[in-house]
């Protein structure tokens, strides 16, 4: 008789919620944490084909730092669609405007670039402040590496 293989199901899954404060944190290494665990790959029952992952609430993200030359450098490069619709904005002035951005586009980068991939970014949660309305949540904090 074969070993019976178990997957996760949305019924056996029990999602948590961690909380990361980005004061002082480096952005790329913060962003591998949180991708690990919005994909589920810190726990021992990850399945590739179903979003075992846990939520992530990210705080104070207006104060992370980059290293190196980087925030002098960095350029997020987008396009709008029309022709000649190139638009570039640079690493200091997207952190003046809209900070979570930064944070969002470096997870979403690592994360899959498919429908679930898309699924996982949903949980996670950022602000620019130091308060969030997700307390009812319970959110333990993220221990990074």
């Amino acid at each position: 008789m074969r070993p019976k293989t178990s997957h996760r199901t949305p019924q056996t899954h029990d999602r948590q919620w961690y909380l990361v404060d980005a004061e002082g944190q480096v952005l790329g290494r913060m962003a591998r944490d949180i991708a690990v665990t919005l994909m589920g790959k810190h726990r021992a029952s990850y399945s590739p084909h179903f979003d075992s992952g846990d939520g992530v609430i990210v705080i104070n993200c207006e104060k992370v730092r980059v290293s190196g030359n980087k925030a002098g450098t960095k350029v997020y490069a987008r396009h709008t669609g029309y022709p000649g619709g190139r638009r570039e904005d640079r690493y200091g002035d997207l952190l003046e405007k809209h900070p979570e951005r930064i944070l969002r586009k470096a997870v979403q980068r690592m994360l899959p670039k498919t429908v679930l991939g898309r699924q996982m970014l949903t949980k996670l949660k950022i602000y620019s402040g130091a308060e969030h309305p997700h307390t009812a949540q319970k959110p333990q904090p993220l221990e990074l590496h």
